[in-house]
């Protein structure tokens, strides 16, 4: 069921589009790294950049030819919802010294998952709201409602232990000079999940399309940047 067919034009589709397509080769780069040194946390990351990458074309669906139930629900569960708890565990993996403990987080957070997916699926809609470029979930789904409220639920926290790890990280890489392209790349990360969470906030909250979606390509841009730099070979300590 198309809302609205007509669309919103190129000029706010071409971010999310871009987004999506950065998001989606951040996530090959991570899944062939997976494949050959078998890190955990890249293998979780690389989903989380493959959610990224789909939510971000659900969103350019949506403004370039109008938005549809199944294309809200999408960027909704994968892009609202789900996505910063996975790029968290994929920290937790990096971070933690016993691999059971993120094993276990992996467990709870797939039962999490399963639960919001299965609340978005079903949770009902009101069409009128998708009519707009950028709907919102309190509009869509009803403010107060499981699958409105789950966004804050799960990637409010999720960003904040984020952004604490890689701060934190970056804070025990200073002053090690063969850290240095680690280092740069950690802030950079933690500077472009940043500029995601506070464009797409600022933007939905005062409905500013163009912050929003500029947002969303903008930072994975710096986040893909930083993760090339964190993974460039770090220099022989003298």
């Amino acid at each position: 069921m198309t809302i609205g067919a007509a669309g919103h034009g190129w000029g706010l589709a071409v971010f999310p589009l871009l987004a999506g397509l950065i998001a989606g080769v951040f996530s090959l780069v991570l899944l062939v790294r997976f494949a050959q040194r078998r890190r955990p946390a890249e293998g979780v990351w690389s989903l989380a950049m493959m959610m990224y990458a789909v939510a971000s074309l659900a969103m350019y669906l949506g403004v370039v030819a109008g938005w549809t139930v199944a294309e809200f629900k999408t960027y909704w569960l994968l892009g609202a919802i789900l996505n910063v708890p996975f790029l968290f565990l994929g920290e937790a993996y990096l971070l933690t010294k016993r691999r059971a403990l993120a094993h276990a987080l992996l467990a709870v957070l797939v039962v999490l998952a399963v639960v919001a997916a299965w609340v978005v699926v079903g949770a009902r809609t009101s069409a009128s709201p998708l009519s707009s470029a950028l709907p919102l979930g309190k509009d869509v789904f009803g403010g107060g409602t499981k699958a409105h409220r789950l966004a804050q639920l799960y990637s409010l926290p999720a960003y904040f232990l984020l952004l604490g790890g890689l701060l934190w990280s970056a804070s025990q890489m200073r002053g090690r000079s063969e850290l240095r392209n680690r280092t740069t790349g950690t802030v950079a990360i933690a500077f472009g999940a940043t500029i995601v969470a506070v464009g797409s906030g600022i933007g939905a909250a005062f409905d500013i399309v163009p912050l929003f979606s500029a947002g969303l390509a903008a930072g994975i841009a710096v986040m893909f940047w930083g993760f090339l730099q964190a993974a460039r070979p770090t220099a022989a300590k003298a």
